[in-house]
């Protein structure tokens, strides 16, 4: 059986230790060197990151989130040993980890790390087709003879490449479609590769939960227990016309996934629909100036991402929760596709002041939408805002000073409410 080691690269007949090292990190399938289609997910991106740069964090339980109000954004493994998932109250996660250090999270940071892996996946091939920051699809198909090495070593390299030069790991799906791909990439965690050939597919996904299926919430959940089906084997009981009337389009989708078909390709052009940023107050407030306060760090915060990506935005858009949980959204549509703090700050205050909804709040979201080339973007074209030019030179000059110096180089005094 094919075999490669994880550690020196070398590939060989299956066994327990690695011949050429004695490493046990071998990874062996019958189909290893024929599959091309593969999911790399970074291992607890924000807190990797943030232990990474601080190593007192290292063998501490990590939270990336705000306050006991807000929610965890993602959790090292220690923590997540106590039960500790992404998008748990923050008072839950630190009641069943107490110990756990809280960091509010560094966009900037991450933004920079993901860079730096999109490029290395970019030299393996042009085929990437980012998820977010921290995964990313891949195909390989072709890619054999350009390397000298079929795709599993390819991948197997990235990932080291990846810990060596990043200081971060990651762990690697590879199969015969997206789906499967995704799907292999969970199964072993951290640092793990795991492989889904064509033969074993449909023994495979026999007895696993559909809830596996990536975009299967509680709502899809919920529906399709009430239809009895909990498994694999349950879905593919059901005649494809049925699924259909029942589901919809999502129903014939899941008569594919049944027998482990996806035929969508990996494509390096799916758009990035929207960049939004949000906080949850320690808190109710409605006292203007902390609300002004965190309406900047929020639209320097959205303005960073659209930068990083080189995007701008025609829609800026305002969200607040009243203490009684209900949410209210108000939109903009800008005269010229925008990218800077100022621009968006300043829509997103006006929004603000007019949406007429009494507080306190609880929560207070930016976002920028409509999305096009950040070369469009016109933040100082303003007619009406002789000074918006000066701003907005002030603000790229800002940029400059904190790329050489650090994010915390120049602070806003409004930022300090």
């Amino acid at each position: 059986m094919p075999a490669l080691c994880r550690d020196c690269l070398t590939p060989f007949d299956a066994g327990q230790r690695c011949p050429a090292c004695r490493s046990p990190r071998v990874i062996a399938h019958p189909e290893l060197f024929d599959l091309s289609i593969a999911h790399m997910d970074c291992d607890a991106f924000y807190a990797s990151v943030e232990k990474r740069d601080n190593p007192d964090l290292r063998d501490k339980p990590v939270i990336i989130g705000g306050g006991r109000r807000g929610v965890v954004s993602t959790a090292c493994y220690i923590a997540r040993i106590k039960g500790v998932r992404s998008a748990m109250p923050m008072f839950k996660a630190l009641a069943l980890c107490p110990e756990a250090v809280v960091v509010k999270g560094r966009m900037d940071a991450y933004a920079e790390a993901s860079r730096a892996i999109r490029k290395m996946m970019e030299s393996l091939t042009p085929s990437v087709e980012p998820l977010s920051l921290d995964e990313a699809f891949l195909d390989l198909t072709g890619t054999a003879k350009l390397h000298g090495a079929p795709p599993a070593v390819m991948l197997a390299r990235l990932v080291q490449r990846m810990e060596t030069e990043l200081g971060l790991s990651g762990s690697i799906g590879l199969s015969h479609n997206k789906f499967l791909a995704k799907v292999a990439s969970d199964l072993d965690k951290p640092r793990g590769f795991s492989v889904i050939g064509r033969a074993e597919t449909a023994d495979f996904l026999r007895n696993k939960p559909v809830r596996m299926i990536w975009g299967v919430g509680q709502a899809t959940q919920a529906a399709l227990d009430a239809a009895g089906i909990r498994s694999f084997e349950d879905l593919r009981r059901w005649d494809r016309r049925d699924l259909a009337a029942r589901f919809g389009g999502f129903g014939d989708r899941l008569w594919h996934l049944a027998r482990g078909q996806d035929t969508r390709s990996v494509s390096p052009r799916n758009p990035v629909k929207s960049i939004s940023k949000e906080t949850t107050f320690a808190e109710d407030t409605a006292h203007d100036e902390i609300l002004d306060g965190h309406l900047w760090r929020l639209a320097e915060q959205v303005a960073d991402r659209a930068k990083a990506r080189d995007l701008a935005g025609r829609v800026v858009t305002l969200k607040i929760k009243q203490a009684n949980h209900a949410i209210v959204t108000r939109r903009h549509a800008l005269h010229a596709p925008a990218q800077l703090a100022d621009t968006i700050y300043r829509e997103a205050r006006t929004l603000l002041d007019r949406a007429r909804v009494e507080g306190p709040f609880r929560l207070i979201g930016v976002g920028l939408s409509d999305l096009v080339p950040g070369g469009a973007a016109d933040d100082g074209g303003d007619l009406l805002d002789p000074s918006a030019r000066r701003r907005a030179a002030a603000e790229r000059a800002t940029d400059a000073i904190r790329a050489r110096f650090g994010s915390d180089a120049i602070i806003k005094g409004r930022a300090l409410r």
